[in-house]
């Protein structure tokens, strides 16, 4: 059995990196996994765009959409990374004994978990009118592959607003209130609201070429 504190995504293969999601340790866990759909969307994104030649007049948007393609599928796994230590950070601050010092370190852990998953999500929304341009202009060929990139980028973003969501609702096991955390960090709470509506707008754009992606689905 893998230590799974020692295997990342951006060193391990993918074998050794979901036998370490499998365990009982909730490091790597959802929040990481959620990074690497991310990474999944972007790799699509690039290989569609790799494959997609365009009129002149849309050449420089899309070198420059492969190109953050390129750099998102590495971000992305960096910050699964990320996502994964501040799990572990979370659940040790959960096993502590009861006490100021417990409180003090849920507070802590809350946080940054939130804030890393808010990083993560902000990433994924940026990417999605980028899939939407390759879903409008890209090869046609490879519609399908545009399909798969949306539904790994929707699940990301629905887990980084999950993820916030619940970190930040974790605040109420240190002695806050629900309306104190929202007052204590708006830019945090507002990111789940942006999350749930970047999900309305991944539906919209798949529904408008979910009709050539499957065309057996009548």
């Amino acid at each position: 059995m893998n230590d799974s504190g020692s295997v990342t995504t951006q060193a391990a293969t993918v074998e050794a990196w979901t036998e370490a999601l499998a365990e009982s340790t909730g490091s790597p866990g959802g929040g990481a996994g959620t990074g690497v759909m991310l990474a999944i969307a972007a790799s699509l994104t690039s290989m569609v765009a790799g494959y997609t030649e365009a009129e002149e007049e849309r050449e420089s948007e899309l070198k420059a959409l492969h190109g953050r393609a390129k750099e998102l599928r590495r971000t992305a796994l960096r910050l699964a990374d990320d996502d994964a230590a501040a799990s572990k950070a979370f659940g040790a601050a959960f096993r502590l004994d009861p006490g100021p010092e417990r409180d003090d370190a849920i507070h802590r852990a809350s946080v940054d978990a939130a804030k890393a998953s808010a990083v993560l999500g902000g990433k994924a929304m940026d990417a999605i009118e980028d899939l939407g341009w390759l879903a409008a202009h890209g090869n046609p060929a490879l519609i399908a592959d545009v399909v798969v990139a949306f539904g790994a980028l929707r699940a990301a973003i629905a887990g980084a607003r999950t993820n916030v969501s619940f970190d930040l609702g974790s605040l109420t096991s240190a002695g806050a209130e629900l309306e104190e955390v929202r007052e204590q960090h708006p830019r945090l709470w507002d990111t789940v609201s942006r999350l749930s509506e970047a999900l309305d707008r991944i539906d919209e754009l798949t529904a408008s070429v979910d009709g050539k992606a499957a065309p057996t689905q009548r």
